[in-house]
């Protein structure tokens, strides 16, 4: 395993961590064993790091986490996200009592006196642009409930606001091979300021693994089955914003990207770890298999600069038009 630090911070996290949205919930069916599992064989080969949300599975993630991390508090580190157990159009969602109760609960289901990364969980723009809610979390940090803080955003827009408050020590973003739009200011204007960036969704739910077909279905619970148009929350997050049959149409154009590296999985998020703003990559699993198939991306060879550049103009000329939503 190798570990890149995160921003400024004290922090040396794996280059490949993981993400807990699927085995708390919203990706069809989960068994907490296999989780379990899965939990353990990122922490067996070196993962250190993992990014939770205190709305995965109403907090169901978190305790899995609790389970697996028992005994490793000074070891693992934890990113838990906050605000969407509540309205967050509502200001007093972000009120301090508010944010308090939030940061208590993921405390008691985590089992741990303090959060490592805490992170407010995609707000509405002009949260970001008052700014209160990080008064709220410096005194969480003061007070040694937080270790540090940080945002998940949506949009390149919310991600630079984001760096005009000097305490937040990382973002959140969507950054694939569709979802290319961060290379252009947002990357490098974060390593400027000192600020880690977590890739989640590296593989555009999915699509770029290249096992789906425009016949692929999903199970009723799975957000890939219920907000393909953004029907409960941003489009961005599933496949990308992305239509799914468009999607896979793309993701065929891309299977070249396996030759010499195994896969399209391992591929796609070797080529988010190509970029050294990032800090790592948080792919989201359900099983050891899964788990053990993503951390091959550390053995397999880094794209060229040749390829890098196809797939920039890729991006800009066969993917970018279709992606919907601000991002």
């Amino acid at each position: 395993m190798r570990y890149r630090n995160l921003g400024s911070t004290d922090l040396q996290v794996s280059e490949v961590s993981f993400g807990t949205w699927a085995i708390g919930g919203s990706w069809g069916q989960v068994d907490d064993k296999a989780s379990l599992a899965g939990l353990a064989a990122a922490i067996d080969a070196g993962v250190n790091f993992f990014d939770t949300a205190d709305v995965y599975g109403d907090g169901h993630s978190e305790e899995l986490l609790a389970r697996a991390t028992k005994g490793k508090e000074d070891d693992i580190y934890i990113a838990t996200k906050f605000c969407r157990a509540g309205d967050i159009h509502d200001r007093s969602t972000y009120a301090e009592d508010s944010i308090r109760r939030f940061c208590e609960g993921s405390l008691r289901r985590l089992q741990r006196d303090r959060i490592d990364l805490y992170q407010i969980h995609c707000p509405p723009t002009e949260v970001l642009r008052d700014g209160q809610v990080f008064e709220v979390l410096d005194k969480l940090q003061a007070e040694g409930k937080i270790r540090h803080y940080g945002v998940s955003v949506e949009t390149v827009e919310e991600g630079l606001i984001c760096l005009q408050y000097p305490n937040v020590r990382a973002l959140q973003v969507i950054f694939n091979i569709f979802r290319q739009k961060p290379l252009d200011e947002l990357l490098p204007k974060a390593k400027a300021h000192g600020v880690g960036i977590l890739v989640r969704l590296p593989l555009a739910s999915g699509l770029l693994t290249g096992k789906f077909t425009k016949d692929s279905r999903f199970e009723v619970d799975d957000h890939r089955a219920f907000n393909e148009n953004g029907e409960h929350f941003n489009v961005g997050e599933t496949f990308a914003g992305l239509g799914f049959a468009k999607g896979v149409e793309l993701a065929d154009q891309l299977r070249w990207i396996a030759e010499g590296r195994g896969n399209m999985a391992r591929a796609a998020i070797r080529w988010v770890l190509d970029h050294d703003e990032v800090t790592c990559a948080i792919p989201g699993f359900k099983n050891a298999a899964q788990v053990k198939d993503n951390l091959e991306a550390l053995n397999v060879p880094s794209f060229t600069a040749e390829e890098r550049h196809k797939l920039q103009a890729f991006y800009n000329h066969d993917v970018k038009p279709w992606i919907r939503g601000a991002y």
